[in-house]
């Protein structure tokens, strides 16, 4: 097939593909890529035209061609790595998701984009050991790059090494100390996750020395208090909250009575939900205030 050729059936099987005729387009660029192989626009159209007509795995044999040439060179673009990288999180396909990146890692192993993607897979696929070395490495590569220290303390808390989790996320505020209450407050996050209350509760009253009037920090203590039973401090913390963001108290006496129902604190579910709509009568709360009165020996 001639270069002239190439070019007007390449116009024709895009004709074909707007047409949505899959099945002779992929015939037609078929034939082309088997004649010119070197023709990474025809791979990118056979790729994109699988994947339109349904046939993933045609797609992904196209996406991984160009892959693989794709690592070969010198400087590298990345194009069909990304493609593969978002089809597979779309897809929730983890295992090729870490196949794939172990593979780009493999031959740029100090390409600072790809050992991040590496280490959020591995994250993905519960493999924390990995996840911790990848970012190791990388607050190594870029040791002011205060994300990298974030991830860190992500992947150590998955590992449960809480120490030095913590001490991650007190580096990434370090570096970036404008953004310090938010790195502590994402640590706090995940020691609640891991139901380490008490650790949880010390991070988040530095987070309130640091901004005394982020009202959702508040909030946040308010339902860390409720799952260290103790109502009336949760009470107290959601007060103030509505003190600092009057213009929310309707939402935040809202979320304060689904977090005394969750709790099994019917009564003072009950009191919130009642307040919320004191505040705000158009609060979605109703039935949840008919079910915490039910709860508590209410008459709905």
């Amino acid at each position: 097939m001639e270069k002239h050729d190439i070019a007007q059936n390449i116009d024709l099987a895009d004709v074909l593909l707007k047409e949505e005729k899959y099945t002779e387009a992929i015939s037609l660029l078929e034939k082309i890529y088997q004649s010119h192989p070197n023709e990474e626009s025809v791979l990118l159209r056979l790729a994109w035209s699988f994947w339109d007509s349904g046939d993933k795995t045609g797609s992904l044999h196209y996406w991984q061609i160009l892959l693989d040439r794709e690592l070969q060179r010198q400087v590298f673009t990345g194009f069909a790595y990304d493609e593969l990288v978002r089809i597979y999180k779309q897809e929730n396909r983890i295992e090729d998701l870490v196949a794939l990146c172990e593979k780009a890692a493999r031959v740029q192993p100090e390409d600072i984009g790809i050992l991040e993607e590496l280490g959020n897979a591995y994250l993905l696929s519960a493999q924390n050991s990995k996840a911790c070395d990848v970012f190791r490495k990388l607050t190594l590569l870029e040791n002011d790059n205060p994300s990298y220290f974030r991830h860190l303390g992500e992947s150590l808390m998955a590992a449960e090494d809480f120490s030095s989790a913590e001490e991650a996320f007190r580096e990434a505020g370090r570096i970036d100390p404008v953004e310090a209450d938010r790195y502590l407050f994402q640590a706090s996050a995940l020691f609640v996750k891991k139901g380490r209350f008490e650790a949880a509760k010390t991070l988040l009253e530095e987070c309130l020395t640091i901004a005394p009037s982020n009202s959702l920090y508040y909030c946040f203590m308010g339902d860390l208090l409720i799952m260290l039973k103790q109502p009336d401090q949760a009470l107290t913390a959601y007060e103030t909250a509505c003190c600092h963001n009057f213009a929310s108290a309707g939402a935040y006496y809202n979320r304060l009575g689904n977090s005394f129902m969750k709790a099994g604190f019917f009564q003072n579910a009950v009191n919130a939900f009642e307040k919320a709509l004191s505040l705000d009568p158009s609060i979605p709360c109703r039935d949840n205030l008919a079910m915490s009165r039910r709860a508590s020996g209410q008459n709905a």
